[in-house]
């Protein structure tokens, strides 16, 4: 399963080296609004140095999968990250937008289909 959240990098830890051939690096994000919460996520192997160009209290996006394992009669549930990129900002998808050339009208005035614009037997019901 594949999913995505935004927040503010909040606390990235040190890369631990599990065995000889195995290291993870956590790390943890803040959700905004009412009540914020705080989801600590792992890395491993070759995905821990994505973390390295961020800087705590950056807003970024994560794209992680949720893991889930059985050990002991215990189960255990992980966060694994294996993308991490700056969030976009509201503003720079305002601009986008904004520079998108306007949407003609479906009906318009020069239309032969009576007043309005719409026609006579115009119906928006899908029955």
């Amino acid at each position: 399963m594949t999913f995505e959240i935004e927040g503010n990098l909040h606390k990235k830890y040190d890369t631990e080296s599990k065995s000889s051939s195995f290291q993870t690096r956590e790390f943890v994000i803040s959700t905004e609004g009412t009540y914020p919460q705080y989801v600590k996520f792992q890395l491993t192997q070759d995905k821990c140095g994505l973390l390295d160009t961020f800087i705590e209290g950056e807003k970024i996006k994560v794209s992680f999968d949720l893991r889930g394992r059985e050990w002991q009669g215990k189960y255990f549930t992980n966060l694994n990250a294996w993308k991490i990129e700056k969030a976009a900002s509201v503003s720079q998808g305002f601009q986008t937008a904004s520079a998108d050339p306007p949407i003609p009208p479906v009906f318009d005035e020069s239309n032969d289909f009576g007043t309005g614009g719409l026609p006579a037997d115009f119906d928006d019901l899908p029955f």
